[in-house]
């Protein structure tokens, strides 16, 4: 059987899904689209069901890829079941979905989950009386403690014969009716095509190819009935909503009693901290602050781990491609590039992952994300973007490249492209390394709070970041992205007990190892060319030093030198990689090497010409230059454009110049 899971976002859709599936599942992509799907499969009772995890909406008038996935789905009717699953502690605007999709299909099971999150808030349902007004199964569910899923396995093989007819006002009917004749369709409710029709939902004439001319001049004749009673085209959405959701307040006044007249008090009074306009900006930065100074303290352990772990191992590959006689050229290139790469990638960016996207997890299970877009909203509007690019930009914090995917969730496709080429802005997992580094080498003396406050100035160069987002983003609305800022409907869900094990196993199959698994794949093949590029010599000089000497006029005008900018560019698929390439270049050695006595490093860089200028320069370039290979792959694949990836490397690395130009020439007035 084929089913379909359907809901609002923050409803514990996932939750379900997952509670369904357990481990029997794998992700793709939506036929034609560039929306993530999620399928998994259960087996109950000799029965075999095939479970579509479909993108949250809040309705089926899509403004967006994945709405539109979530709506076509329904409306092909290739399914068993829909399961669409609804928050008890809002039914009213639940409904809303509801009532549209069983108008589509009576094909239907109604999942009302977070029942125990009700009972706390003095919420109470009459399932029986839901029931027999919808006219499908209705089933009780507490998802996180496994409480009425058998119920709900078993309400699928249930056959509803009864339809629930949804009555709009005579105006509308007699619209409907007009068409009504003409859709011919086996599967779903030809009234739900037909007022989709009326409605003018481009995106779902052109997918479900309904062109035909006589049909389209009944269409038009019904949109000139509308209009002869004041409903322009561009109404007729807003016009079948207000029946809708009229009725769905009708539904809930019926079926719904509330015990506690403050059940909400708790959580106003969180929000109006965590959403003030100046405790909320404050939060924002104490959590930020938090968040890094725990993964700075505790990925340092871990790293030191791995990284003796792996080069425990070099003498051993040595000896055994010695053993099957290996030409010593290749072993040269395997273990001294390939190999010391790899392993300096994985201990260098494992251990921060590991940590950062668990508590970025918590934060998102918490419900305070959606508090961030909220907060930040007026200022991405004042740059013509909208609060769903500040969700985008804490994605990158983790992985510039799970940004970029991120920013589906934006509607505007303008608004979306304004996200992806600015999502470098803020760093990513790889480059919070070298910015703790030089924090650490040239600005703070040791001391017991050295962590603490190395977590605080690096918070500090981040929110110039975040400040520098806004400033491109406002550039690229006045020329590139010319357009006004959409609105959009931000929901601030209930904060909720995180379910600890489930996010870090979450977090970590579904982030962390996924952007290690592609940072791994493009870093192989990048220690193969920096090893060339340091063995290979003319003249006596190696290749890597002569591109160094060459960039060495433009390192100087923009206060840093060639090794750096060398170390930069041949870290481009993979900034983890850059300080190795630094030292390499320092000591005009053949291989990657490792200075984890950090004094030491600063004496090597110190007796290369670096001064404090060079630190805030470097501090400056790490934070705004070119994206890795891993993101601008990933923007050319969400663009289907070489043109944006392009500009994903070009606009944020003339900024980061121009930036360390202006500082350079400031140092030198100052000096």
């Amino acid at each position: 059987m084929k089913i379909g899971l359907i809901g609002n976002p923050n409803v514990g859709k996932s939750t379900i899904f997952n509670a369904l599936t357990g481990m029997h599942q794998h992700t793709g992509n939506w036929p034609g689209k560039t929306v993530a799907k999620a399928t998994g499969y259960l087996n109950y009772q000799g029965i075999k069901y095939e479970i579509e995890d479909l993108p949250g909406t809040y309705s089926l008038m899509a403004h967006s890829k994945e709405e539109e996935v979530t709506r076509d789905f329904v409306y092909q009717g290739n399914y068993d079941k829909l399961i669409i699953v609804c928050d008890a502690t809002c039914l009213e605007r639940n409904l809303n979905l509801v009532m549209q999709v069983i108008e589509v299909t009576n094909k239907v099971i109604i999942c009302v989950n977070l029942l125990d999150e009700a009972k706390k808030k003095g919420i109470e349902i009459d399932f029986p009386k839901l029931k027999s007004i919808l006219k499908v199964p209705v089933i009780p569910v507490t998802a996180r403690n496994k409480q009425g899923l058998n119920e709900l396995i078993e309400a699928l093989n249930t056959t509803s014969q009864e339809t629930y007819n949804f009555k709009y006002d005579d105006f509308l009917e007699n619209a409907v009716a007009m068409v009504l004749p003409l859709i011919k369709n086996n599967q779903i409710n030809t009234k739900a095509i037909t007022l989709k029709l009326i409605s003018n939902d481009k995106t779902f004439i052109n997918n479900f190819n309904y062109k035909d001319e006589q049909l389209l001049n009944k269409v038009h004749d019904a949109q000139k009935h509308l209009y002869e009673k004041g409903i322009y085209l561009e109404d007729i959405d807003t016009y079948i909503t207000e029946q809708i959701m009229d009725k769905c307040m009708k539904i809930t006044n019926q079926t719904v009693t509330y015990t506690k007249t403050n059940y909400t008090k708790r959580d106003k009074m969180i929000d109006k901290f965590l959403t003030g306009k100046i405790t909320g900006f404050i939060s924002m930065i104490c959590l930020l602050m938090i968040i890094f100074w725990i993964t700075i303290k505790g990925a340092n352990y871990p790293s030191d781990f791995l990284y003796n772990l792996f080069f425990s191992f070099e003498d051993n590959i040595i000896s055994f491609l010695n053993f099957i006689h290996t030409p010593d050229i290749i072993i040269n290139c395997l273990v001294f590039g390939v190999y010391r790469v790899l392993a300096w990638v994985v201990s260098v960016m494992l251990p921060p992952m590991a940590i950062f996207f668990p508590l970025f997890t918590l934060l998102e299970d918490l419900g305070y994300l959606p508090r961030i877009a909220f907060n930040l909203d007026k200022a991405f509007k004042k740059c013509a973007s909208c609060g769903k690019q500040a969700l985008t930009m804490a994605m990158g914090f983790g992985c510039n490249a799970v940004g970029v995917i991120g920013a589906r969730i934006i509607d505007s496709p303008r608004e979306r492209l304004m996200a992806m080429l600015t999502n470098c802005f803020v760093p990513c997992n790889g480059r919070f390394p070298i910015l703790i580094s030089i924090i650490t080498m040239f600005i703070i003396i040791g001391g017991s709070n050295s962590s603490f406050i190395s977590a605080v100035l690096l918070t500090i160069v981040i929110l110039f970041g975040i400040i520098m987002t806004f400033v491109i983003s406002k550039i690229l609305s006045k020329t590139l992205l010319k357009g006004l800022p959409s609105a959009f409907t931000l929901e601030l869900p209930a904060y909720r007990k995180p379910q600890i094990t489930k996010v870090i196993i979450r977090s970590i199959f579904d982030k962390t190892i996924f952007v290690l698994k592609r940072a791994i794949l493009i870093s192989a093949p990048a220690g193969l060319v920096i090893w060339l590029l340091t063995n290979i010599n003319i003249n006596d000089i190696s290749l890597l030093k002569r591109c160094t000497d060459f960039l060495d006029p433009l390192g100087h005008l923009i206060g840093l030198d060639g090794v750096i900018l060398m170390a930069f560019i041949l870290g481009f698929p993979a900034n983890e990689i850059v300080i190795p390439i630094m030292i390499m270049g320092y000591m005009s050695l053949g291989y990657i090497t490792d200075f984890s006595d950090l004094s030491a490093l600063k004496n090597l860089l110190v007796d290369n010409g670096w001064t404090l200028l060079t630190a805030i320069c470097m501090l400056v370039f790490t934070l705004i230059h070119w994206p890795c290979l891993t993101t601008v792959f990933t923007i050319k694949k969400e663009t289907g454009s070489t043109k944006w990836a392009l500009l994903s490397i070009i606009i944020p690395a003339l900024t980061g110049m121009i930036l360390c130009f202006i500082i350079t020439q400031i140092y030198y007035l100052i000096v």
